[in-house]
């Protein structure tokens, strides 16, 4: 299949945030790729989100998976213009770091951080031959000096590599078109963030959206909430 659409593989977006991000893209006119790890749900997400938005099984702590999903999203699109990495996990709010294992941090690392490098690496050549390409790292406060908090280590360090992925990519592709930022979309009520959270699926949303609709003169290889740059 090919098409004129601009074509945009949201990770992790079977509910939540990365659900929201898909709805409101589809809704913008992208062909979206609904990627989830278990394939049931990433049909199911697709089929309600509608306006050609397909399924794609992706987990990104599996290489072979990230490989065989971008091979086909290309395949039934004819390209790739847009990468939102969504897909997160390992909140281990209340944890103080001398309690973090090894384990604990590897998992975490591998979801948040690595997982999002496996899907990018795949991408490129793609996103490379596309017009206006942008990646979206879907990060947290959590990893910036900043404004972090010292109760989720593990998912805070993973956070902060994401934000330092983001800046190495974001010098190595200047020039090449590609735009590429991280973003917080805030304390959502999602099964992560909780009921009593502030902000809707739809506005924790906005502004990954609006991170894959920048101008080709928009910034790159910054931290971004509510639209707005913030500090590292």
């Amino acid at each position: 299949m090919s098409t004129s659409r601009r074509v945009a593989l949201v990770t992790g977006a079977n509910r939540g945030v990365g659900r929201a991000i898909a709805d409101r893209l589809a809704s913008e006119g992208y062909l979206v790729a609904v990627a989830a790890r278990v394939w049931d749900d990433a049909v199911e997400a697709a089929a309600a989100i509608g306006n050609d938005a397909f399924a794609v099984q992706l987990d990104v702590t599996d290489t072979t998976s990230v490989q065989t999903a971008l091979a086909a999203v290309t395949q039934h699109a004819g390209g790739l213009h847009v990468l939102i990495n969504n897909a997160g996990g390992h909140f281990d709010e209340g944890v103080l770091a001398t309690q973090v294992s090894d384990s604990d941090l590897r998992d975490a690392l591998e979801i948040n951080t690595i997982g999002p490098l496996r899907v990018i690496r795949a991408a490129l050549p793609h996103l490379l031959q596309a017009d206006s390409p942008r990646i979206v790292n879907v990060s947290s406060r959590s990893g910036t000096f900043s404004s972090t908090w010292a109760n989720a280590p593990a998912y805070g360090i993973s956070k902060a590599a994401l934000n330092m992925l983001t800046y190495q990519f974001s010098k190595e592709l200047a020039g090449t078109g590609v735009l590429i930022n991280a973003c917080c979309p805030g304390w959502v009520r999602t099964r992560m963030g909780g009921d009593e959270a502030e902000l809707s699926v739809e506005e924790g949303a906005d502004t990954p959206v609006w991170l894959a609709d920048l101008p080709d003169d928009g910034p790159t290889g910054g931290m971004f909430c509510n639209r707005q740059s913030i500090e590292w």
